[in-house]
């Protein structure tokens, strides 16, 4: 297939470029800059130049392939909300161009839509449009190409590592730096799945091969980390004490990331091993922190 991958030089896209070359597709990344579009060259893919302020630019891409992978995403978490949006905005303009086809558009979401609550793990078959991440907006937008018959599934994220980054623990290293000590809320027992990074990638490979509307998958290989565990890995890769602080402080010490901070978000990948065949085999997230070079 000739796939239109957005966020193709990102985190998880530079590493799906060529897992979907080795099976044999061929790869249209976009990109906004020089460097992004050389590193697309010499990694065999074509360019197509956009960004997510421009989704009218990322649906002509979109219109002339024969599938679509969206995993682009404004990470700056400091307008979260406002990025959630966006990415319904850039979402609805890929399903516009594929509407009235089969071609498959495989979008992106969080684990913890699929959250049942009450310290439950989050599974493919729930999606609750109440959570309070401001990403849900993304699987509403996908609902709503599904109604309009467009062929959409979701790979949903946990926390998706290897030895350079690891999601949201990566701004955690950030405020250990700068705040001389790495801490959790409480007790620390409130959870994170978390995926390798080469294992997320197979996931998107199989998933736009597969083209099931409607399908939700999870990249889930641990189903979840105590956040004390992942303070300790970070102490001691920063040299840096680890401490407990109340929950009426988290504000003061995370920023931004206290929304995020204090939440289980324990999360299964049961139904995407029978439905795929996938299993994951990459490192665990503790593995991988206590590999960094800080």
């Amino acid at each position: 297939m000739r796939i239109f991958l957005t966020g193709a030089t990102g985190f998880i896209g530079s590493a799906l470029v060529p897992e979907l070359l080795k099976a044999g597709h061929q790869v249209v990344g976009v990109t906004r800059s020089d460097a992004g579009a050389e590193a697309l060259i010499a990694a065999g893919a074509e360019v197509h130049r956009g960004t997510l302020e421009e989704p009218e630019g990322l649906r002509d891409g979109a219109a002339k392939a024969d599938a679509v992978i969206h995993t682009a995403f404004d990470h700056d978490f400091s307008r979260f909300v406002e990025n959630c949006e966006k990415d319904r905005r850039v979402i609805t303009a890929l399903g516009e161009a594929l509407t009235g086809s089969d071609r498959p558009l495989v979008i992106t979401s969080g684990t913890g839509a699929g959250s049942p609550g009450h310290g439950e793990l989050a599974s493919e078959d729930v999606f609750d449009p109440s959570h309070p991440n401001p990403r849900v907006a993304s699987e509403l937008a996908g609902n709503a190409l599904l109604e309009a018959g467009v062929n959409l599934s979701v790979v949903r994220l946990p926390q998706v590592h290897n030895p350079v980054k690891q999601g949201l623990i990566s701004p955690l290293i950030d405020i250990a730096r700068q705040k001389g000590v790495s801490a959790y809320v409480g007790e620390g027992r409130n959870r994170y799945p978390a995926g390798h990074l080469m294992d997320a990638v197979r996931l998107y490979r199989l998933a736009v091969e597969k083209r099931q509307p409607g399908a939700r998958y999870h990249a889930v290989g641990e189903e979840g980390v105590e956040v004390r565990e992942i303070a300790e890995a970070l102490g001691r890769g920063l040299n840096v004490p680890v401490v407990s602080i109340g929950p009426e402080k988290a504000a003061e010490h995370f920023g931004w990331m206290a929304m995020f901070a204090a939440m289980d978000l324990p999360a299964s990948s049961a139904l995407t091993q029978a439905r795929l065949g996938w299993h994951p085999t990459g490192p665990t997230l503790i593995a991988d922190l206590d590999a960094m070079r800080y």
